[in-house]
């Protein structure tokens, strides 16, 4: 027996089948009138209009239509309060202006260029602007006078991070350093971290950086066409020989090179706002099958860094002489500064692969514009051959007697940012005010380099 959608259906579909066959008939008969008149006002028009018959809808279907209509509308309601909300402030004074958008879960920005669709935005509405994901407030920081007077002069309430689930804890466990909340493994990793990187540090690195700079600029001279794999080669080797004191030349085809380099990209990527539902979302990260790429990837990425991290303990182990590293004096010394050998590997692992993406981006950013723009590269040209002259290189200690060379340095950086363009989220622990504008505590702030 026949349900009673069923028979509905059937009486429906009859209903249009006997519509079509009456309008059908009538517009033959009217044609067939036309065609036999002699006035020529009685010509066929194609304005001919026919009835069709009325339709009868389903008390079910109604109920659904009736539903959805009712959802449109507390849509629209929800998504304008939130377009309100997000431009109001608990002190009274307003957040930055928003770009409109009347998506219920936001502003949308794409994966890959982001930064370009906020440097739009910065460019029509200001320095400061505030942009939705779901519920959460987001101000980005767009413009050189406003980052230095929120980021330097106010750098202390915006020291912190927010939680980012995503890449923060799904792609990268916790465990690196430029992702994690303030709290006692920030501390501890930071502490440990700053032995090596402090400026009286980093001195004892240039010889090395020299040498390395010296060899890049004879490959490229020799083989120009395969500059960017010239400068990756430089980068990798100098920083590989920090963090893990490797003595041979580590190329763009290195495993551990291309390993890193998918890993980063992957983070540069998922760092925009709003890049997964998980951090508007949290309780999604405990299903088994969400995120299963970014779990996959830190399965990768803790592999890869722990490896690397036990070819020096394996060294120590064997009392063969190991050459100074950071993994080598956080073997020894992680236990005094409360590091486990899983936070030393993906501290090890965090300045090999920051430090060799940053600095290659940096050099071939520099080539490229000295090739765009070859009147100021003659400039710096002339500096340079002024004050060192053609018979030697240029050390760190001819530094402040460049000032052209660091002004296009600064500026060629300043074009072609690094590859976060997007910058790193910090977390106000208090209001900011900046002018007119309030950054309320706890809302998330970006500094958009582009």
């Amino acid at each position: 027996m026949p349900t009673r959608r069923g028979v509905g259906y059937k009486i429906y579909a009859s209903q249009m089948k006997l519509g079509w066959i009456r309008a059908a008939k009538q517009m033959t008969s009217e044609l067939k009138s036309h065609s036999n008149s002699s006035d020529p006002s009685l010509s066929f028009s194609p304005s001919i209009m026919f009835q069709l018959p009325d339709l009868h809808i389903s008390d079910n279907t109604q109920l659904v239509l009736g539903a959805a209509a009712c959802l449109g509308v507390v849509g629209v309601i929800t998504g304008a309060y939130i377009q309100l909300e997000v431009n109001r402030s608990e002190s009274g004074l307003p957040l930055p202006p928003s770009p409109p958008t009347w998506r219920l879960w936001g502003h949308f920005l794409p994966s890959r260029t982001s930064f370009l669709t906020i440097g739009e935005w910065i460019g029509q509405y200001g320095p400061l602007i505030t942009i939705r994901v779901g519920t959460e407030k987001i101000v980005i920081i767009g413009r050189h006078k406003a980052a230095v007077d929120i980021m330097e002069k106010e750098g202390e309430a915006l020291a912190d991070r927010p939680r980012m689930i995503a890449v923060g804890e799904m792609l990268s466990g916790g465990l690196l350093l430029g992702l994690i909340p303030v709290g006692d493994r920030f501390r501890r990793m930071r502490r440990v971290l700053h032995t090596h990187l402090q400026p009286k540090a980093a001195e004892t690195y240039q010889p090395m950086q020299m040498s390395q700079a010296k060899k890049t600029v004879l490959d490229i001279l020799d083989d120009p066409y395969d500059f960017h794999n010239h400068v990756i080669t430089c980068a990798a080797t100098t920083v590989m020989k920090i963090a893990y004191g490797k003595d041979t030349p580590t190329t763009a085809a290195d495993p551990a090179v291309k390993t890193v380099r998918q890993s980063l990209d992957k983070v540069h990527i998922d760092l925009r706002p709003g890049g997964y539902l998980v951090d508007t979302i949290p309780w999604l990260k405990y299903l088994p099958f969400y995120g299963l790429e970014l779990r996959l990837a830190f399965m990768g990425i803790r592999r890869h860094y722990t490896s690397q991290l036990n070819i020096v303990k394996q060294q120590l182990q064997s009392n063969t002489d190991v050459v100074p590293s950071f993994a080598k004096f956080i073997l020894e010394n992680g236990p005094s500064y409360g590091i486990t050998e899983l936070e030393a590997a993906f501290l090890a692992g965090g300045i090999f692969g920051a430090g060799f993406t940053t600095t290659s981006s940096a050099i071939c950013t520099v080539l490229l514009a000295a090739a765009c723009f070859p009147e100021e590269q003659a400039k710096v040209q002339d500096e340079l051959d002024a004050v060192i002259g053609r018979h030697q290189a240029p050390t760190f200690a001819d530094q402040e007697s460049l000032p052209c060379l660091q002004a296009f340095i600064y500026e060629a950086l300043r074009w072609r940012p690094g590859p976060i363009a997007n910058g790193f989220a910090h977390r106000t622990t208090k209001d900011v005010i900046w002018e007119n504008y309030c950054i309320p505590a706890g809302t998330t702030v970006f500094g958009n380099h582009w």
